[in-house]
C-alpha cells in the first residue's frame, strides 16, 4: 500500500487538549472509529514493572487527564489526503528530498510531535503557523512546480514514490503532484481563512 499523507483541521483549543493528553490525537486520525482513542489510552496505560508482577504489587496510578471528547466547531476535523504525493510535492517546494526553508518544509517538519500519533507519527500546527503556511504557498502556481521539476535528481535523490523518471505518457508523475498539491493549497488556505491549526500525519 505504501506511505500516505493526510491533513486535518484543528483548532488551537483542541490542540493544546491534544498535546496534554496525545490519545485525543485519534479524535482527529481516525474520527469514524469510537474505539481510536479508548485503544490507544489503553496502549499508554501504566503497567507493572517486573517486581510488581512478581510479587503482586499493584500497578502505577494514571495520570489524571480530561476524559471529554474533543469538542469540535463547524469546519473542524476536514481532512486533505495527499495520497503518495507528498514527498514529491515537499521537493518541489524545498527542492530538497530532506529538510528545506520553513514554513514550506511542514509536510515533514514543524510544529509540535504528537506522542503516539500512529506509526510514522503526527504533528500539530498552530493557527498562527498555518496561516504563515498558507502565505507561504499562496504565490506557488502550476509554472512555479513545473519549473522545479527535476526528475533526474529526484531519483537520485530517492523522492518517494520511485515514479520520477517513468515517461509522461506512461504516469504523469508531475502531473499527480500538481493536482494534490491544488487540493493542499486550497485545504490549507481554507483552515488559514478559518482560523483553525493543522494536523499533518503519514500512514
Amino acid at each position: 500500500m505504501g506511505i500516505t499523507a493526510g491533513l486535518q483541521t484543528l483548532s488551537d483549543d483542541n490542540i493544546r487538549r491534544v498535546l496534554a493528553d496525545p490519545p485525543l490525537i485519534w479524535a482527529a486520525l481516525a474520527p469514524d472509529d469510537p474505539e481510536a482513542v479508548a485503544l490507544a489510552r489503553a496502549e499508554r496505560a501504566p503497567r507493572r514493572g517486573f517486581f510488581a508482577r512478581l510479587f503482586g504489587g499493584p500497578a502505577p496510578a494514571p495520570e489524571p487527564v480530561d476524559e471529554r471528547p474533543l469538542q469540535t466547531v463547524d469546519g473542524e476535523l476536514a481532512d486533505c489526503d495527499l495520497d503518495k504525493s507528498w514527498h514529491g510535492i515537499h521537493y518541489l517546494l524545498t527542492g530538497s528530498a530532506e529538510g528545506g526553508a520553513p514554513p514550506l518544509d511542514f509536510l515533514l517538519d514543524g510544529g509540535v510531535a504528537v506522542e503516539g500519533g500512529g506509526e510514522y507519527g503526527a504533528r500539530v500546527f498552530t493557527a498562527a503557523q498555518t496561516a504563515a503556511i498558507a502565505a507561504a504557498l499562496a504565490p506557488i502556481d502550476e509554472a512555479t512546480l513545473r519549473g522545479r521539476f527535476d526528475p533526474v535528481a529526484m531519483t537520485k535523490q530517492r523522492v518517494y514514490p520511485s515514479i520520477w523518471d517513468r515517461a509522461p505518457e506512461d504516469d504523469d508523475s508531475l502531473g499527480y503532484c500538481i493536482d494534490y498539491f491544488a487540493q493542499l493549497k486550497a485545504f490549507v488556505a481554507e483552515a488559514a481563512r478559518r482560523g483553525f491549526g493543522l494536523v499533518v500525519s503519514m500512514s
